[in-house]
């Protein structure tokens, strides 16, 4: 039985995020953390962003790239409150979604227009990049140094990809066209000058204000 779209998606997403891993695992290691705190964070924190901004405070010994992490973790109480409209989980199989529900995960569901092809692909995404991540990332760990510089293998590049994949066919008319070169002028305008996390956030809703005033509802 062929897999479908959704499945494909996922699993392509999973394996380009998964590998980002090995540098998480090998930056937490030269940070000074132990191999199993670095994995403890990988099992339960489970938001690269976040992850990364929580080493880097661990490293400078600074507060701000704590308060990044915060940020960089709020727009998971967004996704949350989205994929809970849509799949409306009961029970164990809640925690499980609100585990799992990440950027991947998401982009994998509203990438789909079929409600069960959302959900393969919300499923499959998620629980894919939960296992190749914890994998990798223990890769990582152990490895550490003797991997080198992660940029030199192309692993900063991987997550960035796959996300570009996903967004590609979105851009199907002259109006997400516009929300999406806004979004992204907003966010390189404010790279510079803001702490980690909050250009995404003034991007989101520069997003929102574009497409409200292109007289659309955001749907995503």
């Amino acid at each position: 039985m062929q897999p479908t779209p959704a499945v494909r998606m996922g699993l392509s997403v999973a394996v380009a995020t998964g590998l980002y891993g090995i540098s998480f695992g090998a930056l937490s290691v030269a940070a000074g953390l132990s191999v199993a705190q670095t994995q403890a964070l990988s099992l339960l924190m489970f938001t690269g962003g976040s992850q990364f901004a929580f080493v880097g405070a661990i490293g400078g010994g600074g507060a701000p790239a704590l308060v990044s992490a915060s940020l960089l973790g709020v727009r998971n109480m967004v996704y949350g409150a989205q994929m809970n409209t849509m799949f409306a989980p009961r029970g164990p199989r809640k925690l499980l979604q609100a585990h799992v529900t990440i950027d991947e995960s998401v982009a994998c569901a509203v990438g789909q227009d079929d409600a069960d092809e959302q959900a393969r692909g919300f499923w499959t995404g998620g629980v894919g990049v939960f296992l190749l991540w914890n994998l990798f990332t223990l890769a990582g760990a152990v490895l550490g140094n003797a991997l080198g510089d992660p940029k030199a293998w192309g692993l900063d590049g991987a997550a960035t990809a796959a996300f570009l994949g996903l967004l590609w066919p979105r851009l199907h008319n002259r109006d997400t066209v516009t929300i999406g070169v806004a979004a992204a002028f907003v966010t390189l305008l404010l790279v510079p000058v803001l702490p980690q996390g909050l250009p995404l956030l003034v991007a989101a809703a520069a997003a929102a204000g574009v497409a409200a005033l292109l007289g659309r509802e955001p749907r995503r």
